[in-house]
C-alpha cells in the first residue's frame, strides 16, 4: 500500500463532559446571605457626637493658633513632663469632652473621645508638631 493512499485520521472532539463528567456536588453553589434590618440610629448619633468633638477640637486649635502665650505655656508644661498641667490648660479653653494628652520631643497628641449611652462611640486624634 502506498503512503498516499493511507486513510487520514483526524482527532475526534467530544464535549467536555464525555471525558470529565460534571457531577451535581461539584457545581458551585449560590449562597444568599440574609442581612438584618439596618437601624441608622446609633450611626447618626455617632456622627452627631463626632461633630461635637470636632467643634471642641476646633476651639483648642483656635486657641493654640491665636495665642502664642497659651501655646508656649502648653509647650513648657509638656517639656517639664507635667501631663496634668497640659490637660488643665487644654480644658481651660472650654471643652467638655475627655482629652487624653500624650507628648514627645517632636509634638503633642490629643485624643478626644465621646460616648453614647455609656458606650464608646467616637475617637478623634489630633497630632501637632512643635519640633
Amino acid at each position: 500500500m502506498h503512503y498516499y493512499l493511507r486513510p487520514f485520521h483526524r482527532p475526534v472532539y467530544y464535549p467536555r463532559n464525555v471525558y470529565f463528567p460534571v457531577y451535581a456536588h461539584s457545581l458551585p453553589r449560590t449562597y444568599f446571605r440574609v442581612y438584618p434590618e439596618v437601624d441608622p440610629t446609633v450611626f447618626s448619633e455617632s456622627a452627631e457626637s463626632m461633630q461635637q468633638l470636632m467643634k471642641e477640637a476646633s476651639i483648642i486649635l483656635q486657641k493654640l493658633s491665636d495665642s502664642k502665650e497659651f501655646a508656649s505655656e502648653v509647650m513648657k508644661a509638656a517639656q517639664q513632663g507635667n501631663k496634668e498641667k497640659v490637660s488643665q490648660l487644654l480644658l481651660s479653653t472650654g471643652v467638655h469632652s475627655g482629652v487624653k494628652v500624650d507628648f514627645n520631643p517632636d509634638g503633642i497628641n490629643l485624643n478626644m473621645t465621646s460616648e453614647i449611652e455609656g458606650k464608646d462611640c467616637c475617637h478623634l486624634t489630633i497630632s501637632l508638631r512643635w519640633g
